[in-house]
């Protein structure tokens, strides 16, 4: 029956890899230091996947936990949306691994190639499905096997990234619920499109020995216009968000931000004059994990007692597009 509902985070999960890479280990590999990285960036290690892993094979752990979570089976999922840049291969969708090694029904499942900002993308358009009444229960699952992509002697990039994912089941909310996603705020802007690629492994330049070679199978950024245009958007992103349910910052009980970069993320709280206390921090263990970063930086923050139950949460991310969005809810 079609209609205007609500819809809440009904459970939450996450999963890191076992390996570690710490900066000590960064060290042997490429020319860095320990408190170089931790200077520039916050990040003390990172986590990587192992040999036999796939980005389904870290969204089936994060989602089974969500599920738990939730209190719900996987037979009462009616849509898999996983947002990821590092899918198990470029055909078929990373969902529809991880729908079949779940056991869910043929439910509608596919994935979004958004960056760092696709777990915000996948939220919304959970939103969006359950407000118009067609399905009940969404599993949205950020992950990202980005190791798999560094190149371990370009300290630009090899320092940054991890893999990691986290998932959310979202749910229809009852009449009266107060514990609602209220809005969400996507952007993109195409015409940045340069700052952070992935080039070779498409239409444009498929894979091949010569694509190798020059190294265009590696992640390739531009730092400091990375760093200016982060800031911006996820404050213009946040500014939309307050705006759109007339609040103030001082009303907001946690920002969790996309965890790329922890002067990104001090910068950004700058921009409102936002107390470090009350952002969740958790870069310093994960690194950037784009899609997955959020999730699973949340799960923590709910698991050490930061985040509860009826709180004002803002998220906000961007990614490479450059794409950029924001979400407030209560949790």
């Amino acid at each position: 029956m079609a209609g205007m509902f609500r819809s809440r985070v009904a459970g939450i999960g996450s999963y890191l890899p076992e390996k570690v890479l710490s900066n000590f280990d960064l060290e042997k590999m490429v020319e860095t230091s320990d408190s170089w990285i931790v200077e520039r960036t916050g990040i003390e290690r990172r986590h990587i996947a192992a040999p036999d892993q796939a980005t389904s094979d870290l969204c089936l752990q994060a989602s089974l936990r969500a599920i738990e979570d939730a209190k719900i089976t996987v037979n009462d999922i009616d849509m898999i949306i996983v947002g990821t840049v590092t899918g198990d291969h470029p055909m078929p969708s990373t969902a529809c691994y991880l729908q079949s090694k779940l056991g869910a029904r043929k439910v509608f499942a596919f994935d979004v190639n958004a960056a760092c900002s696709g777990f915000l993308y996948g939220l919304s358009i959970a939103d969006q499905f359950i407000r118009t009444g067609m399905y009940k229960n969404i599993l949205v699952c950020g992950a990202e096997v980005l190791s798999r992509y560094m190149n371990y002697k370009d300290r630009e990039t090899c320092i940054l990234f991890g893999d990691g994912a986290g998932a959310w089941i979202v749910t229809r909310a009852n009449p009266g619920d107060t514990q609602i996603i209220e809005s969400s705020h996507l952007h993109a802007d195409g015409d940045l499109t340069e700052l952070l690629t992935l080039p070779a492994g498409g239409s444009r330049i498929p894979q091949s020995h010569e694509a190798v070679e020059k190294g265009l199978n590696y992640m390739t950024m531009k730092g400091r216009e990375i760093f200016k245009n982060a800031v911006r958007t996820m404050a213009q992103c946040c500014e939309e968000a307050l705006a759109a349910n007339n609040l103030s910052m001082d009303q907001v009980d946690w920002v969790v931000p996309h965890q790329a970069n922890k002067r990104i993320i001090e910068a950004v709280a700058g921009q409102f004059d936002f107390p470090m206390e009350r952002v969740i921090v958790y870069v310093q263990e994960t690194g950037n994990t784009s899609a997955a970063s959020i999730p699973l930086a949340f799960d923590w923050a709910v698991k050490t007692g930061k985040i509860k139950r009826g709180q004002t949460i803002l998220l906000t991310a961007f990614g490479a597009g450059l794409t950029s969005g924001s979400l407030l809810m209560r949790y």
